[in-house]
């Protein structure tokens, strides 16, 4: 498969037969990315209500649209496009410092053998539940810029639970997203030793079962919006 990061918490997940998965689509004059310039046939979004985790409306074509929170308060699972899509329950921050906190939903899905999970917009410790939902990812799309999402030192619990193959940042600070009030990537870095941290220097990776790494390695992708 292939794995494009956006920005935000938008990533471009493209399989081997050529569907096309985008999640958490933002909205690109709130999130200061551009717009999202790929068809897709599925999109997943963390919750409805959130300008910046659930723009499918402005994905080009005519995907499928799955609502993580929705389908963690229903069963939990669906399969659509041929991918199961499994979800569950979360909060932002409870100490939000601007708006109440919303519920969202965290989700996982398989493709081409690589299990890949996102964390919404999770914003805290991950309960018993939570920790053993995201077991067997190997991909984790980990919210690294601090408040108003999970803190560093929880999100590195889950870690060292799940110990991923490959660990992409999202959601932190960048020149081009417009809020200004989450963490720089090197505050992120530091929690891992430089010869765990590759730069691919490319907005897209190809990722196979056969080149996973044996340990966790921190993957630091441009971003391409």
């Amino acid at each position: 498969m292939k794995l494009k990061w956006y920005g935000h918490a938008s990533f471009l997940i493209t399989a081997n037969n050529g569907l096309r998965i985008v999640t958490d689509p933002y909205t690109p004059q709130t999130a200061g990315y551009l717009p999202i310039p790929d068809e897709a046939r599925l999109v997943i979004i963390s919750s409805g209500n959130d300008s910046f985790h659930c723009r499918a409306d402005l994905v080009p074509g005519q995907p499928v649209v799955i609502n993580a929170l929705t389908l963690a308060q229903a069963n939990g699972r669906t399969i659509e496009q041929g991918i199961e899509v499994r979800a569950v329950e979360a909060m932002e921050a409870l100490n939000h410092r601007e708006h109440d906190p919303d519920q969202n939903g965290m989700y996982r899905f398989e493709v081409d053998g690589i299990h890949v999970g996102h964390m919404g917009d999770m914003g805290n410790a991950l309960s018993i539940e939570q920790l053993k939902f995201f077991e067997g990812v190997d991909v984790l799309l980990a919210l690294a810029g601090g408040h108003p999402t999970i803190e560093l030192d929880d999100l590195m619990t889950l870690i060292r639970h799940v110990t991923p193959k490959i660990v992409v940042p999202m959601h932190f600070r960048t020149l081009r997203y417009r809020p200004r009030n989450t963490y720089w990537i090197e505050t992120f870095t530091r929690y891992f030793a430089d010869e765990e941290i590759d730069f691919p220097c490319v907005t897209e990776v190809n990722i196979s079962r056969d080149m996973l790494p044996e340990k966790t390695r921190l993957w630091i992708l441009p971003h391409a919006g």
